[in-house]
């Protein structure tokens, strides 16, 4: 992992911070080359803020200090442009000047092409530049993917580096304004869910007062239907004056006082 790799970094830096504390000019320029030669120190900024260290400004060891000033935030191609003013790299050291590089590079895009790395490296070849990587996969400085039919890297996280001087600022900047975005991201979910949740216990009291409302309805409709039935069976208990036995019979009881009579012949 890359954290470890940081956390290992800082701990083999620490000799040489000890040692610093007493180091004064040339011995001072010697510890800086022997740090940057160490294996797995890619850390710097402790060493670097060391009195003795930032003594060198102004003198002849001066070189010394900004060749380390490269290393804890610089690059490759910025030692290139400025060589002729400092002391040479020997192998270790160009190598992890590069390894720092290619940090720095996954920084703002996390796909690097072979050919931005070869001439950004200074890498006359593929398989030298393969072999630079897989070095760096080997010792966390970088962890991702070879992707040889693209030709390309795939960086899937990369070790810290030393922040610049002022840096610091700007990311304490920029992470207050995420801060304050976030927060009002927040609060609007927030607001958002209070609407949701009272838009929930409005309708659930609404639906009650239509159950109960409904409820209502249906007992006045039922009582109405049972008034409405008891009618019926009290208009069907009346004599049925339409009723052809009786009119038969009544009609039989006018014909036996003299009454007239159809059908029989006389006028």
């Amino acid at each position: 992992m890359a954290e470890a790799a940081l956390a290992s970094s800082s701990s083999r830096l620490e000799p040489f911070v000890l040692l610093a504390k007493s180091a004064k000019g040339m011995a001072c320029a010697k510890l800086i080359q022997d740090a940057l030669s160490a294996p797995g120190v890619f850390v710097f900024s402790e060493l670097l803020e060391t009195p003795s260290v930032q003594e060198l400004r102004g003198t002849a060891n001066e070189p010394s200090l900004i060749l380390l000033e490269l290393f804890a935030y610089g690059s490759y191609q910025e030692y290139k442009e400025r060589s002729a003013n400092l002391p040479p790299l020997n192998e270790a050291q160009t190598k992890k000047l590069k390894h720092l590089s290619m940090v720095t590079m996954s920084g703002a895009n996390r796909t690097l092409k072979y050919d931005a790395l070869q001439h950004y490296l200074d890498i006359p070849n593929v398989r030298e530049l393969e072999d630079l990587i897989i070095d760096a996969i080997y010792q966390d400085v970088i962890k991702g993917k070879l992707d040889q039919k693209r030709k390309a890297l795939e960086v899937e996280y990369a070790m810290g580096r030393d922040l610049k001087p002022g840096e610091s600022e700007c990311i304490l900047q920029t992470l207050s304004e995420w801060s304050k975005t976030s927060q009002r991201i927040l609060d609007a979910i927030d607001a958002q869910t209070t609407k949701i949740v009272k838009d929930a216990q409005d309708y659930k009291k609404e639906k009650e007062d239509f159950e109960a409302r409904l409820e209502v309805v249906k007992k006045d409709v039922k009582a109405s239907g049972q008034s409405r039935g008891s009618m019926h069976e009290s208009f069907d208990m009346r004599p049925e004056y339409g009723d052809f036995g009786d009119d038969s019979r009544r009609g039989q009881k006018r014909n036996a006082k003299g009454g007239p009579r159809f059908g029989d012949g006389r006028r």
